[in-house]
């Protein structure tokens, strides 16, 4: 009986991983949701076959289920992306930083443009020591309309990604705009591109390390909360008869 449920749980995370990318462990010493964003976060645009593709519509339900399964303790977001539609990218990073659950981040390879706030957005944010964080302005491709709305709006989409980024990270708005319009450092576009160190370096990523120290740290998080918890409930009033 022990072993058919045993590969009954593995037949179900098996078809997570297949299905969403994602898989939730509850074998270990927490139970943790593990989601995986890697190549281009696609958007209200479908993106051709050939694309690797996180689905936002995918992940929102995903991280709203999380939230409210109380089974699950905490969320380790595995980011991998180049990047992607801009608005659906920082609808889930508002979704991971409005979380009770603790939350921990990890770039892998590299996070691109709109990775940057995928990134921040957890609690605790990790980077590989080869990986890397490319850091620059919005653009949009097909039909653009030259009248100064259309500059308007590109600024105030800037600065909402400005803002957040700052408000979840430790870089200041000054020096994230900075690295945003650098020149010489792309070939054929401006920004600049961090290594693993230069992103802790610059206040981004909160720390260098590996899956085994983003593990640590969300177990962690999910301790610290269970024991303040507890404590809330040691000092909770008497209800008096």
């Amino acid at each position: 009986m022990e072993e058919n449920r045993s590969t009954n749980g593995q037949d179900r995370e098996a078809e997570q991983i297949i299905e969403s990318g994602s898989v939730t462990k509850s074998s270990g010493r927490h139970c943790i949701h593990c989601l995986t964003v890697i190549g281009q976060i696609e958007g209200h645009y479908i993106l051709p076959e050939h694309n690797k593709t996180t689905k936002y519509e995918h992940v929102i339900p995903q991280l709203v289920a999380i939230e409210e399964d109380p089974e699950i303790e905490g969320l380790l977001i595995l980011l991998n992306t180049v990047g992607g539609d801009v608005e659906a990218g920082l609808a889930i990073a508002e979704m991971v930083a409005g979380m009770s659950k603790p939350t921990v981040s990890m770039v892998l390879g590299g996070g691109h443009s709109i990775g940057v706030p995928l990134a921040v957005s957890a609690n605790t944010s990790f980077i590989a020591p080869t990986a890397t964080m490319t850091v620059h302005p919005i653009r949009m491709n097909g039909l653009v309309l030259g009248v100064p709305q259309t500059f308007s709006y590109f600024n105030r989409m800037q600065e909402r990604i400005t803002s957040f980024v700052c408000e979840n990270s430790k870089i200041s708005a000054e020096r994230f705009r900075e690295l945003m319009t650098k020149t010489g450092d792309l070939v054929t576009d401006v920004g600049t591109v961090l290594g693993g160190e230069d992103a802790v370096r610059e206040g981004i990523i909160d720390r260098l390390g590996t899956l085994s120290d983003s593990m640590k740290e969300l177990c962690g998080l999910i301790d610290e909360k269970k024991k303040t918890a507890a404590d809330d409930g040691k000092l909770a009033p008497k209800e008096e008869l």
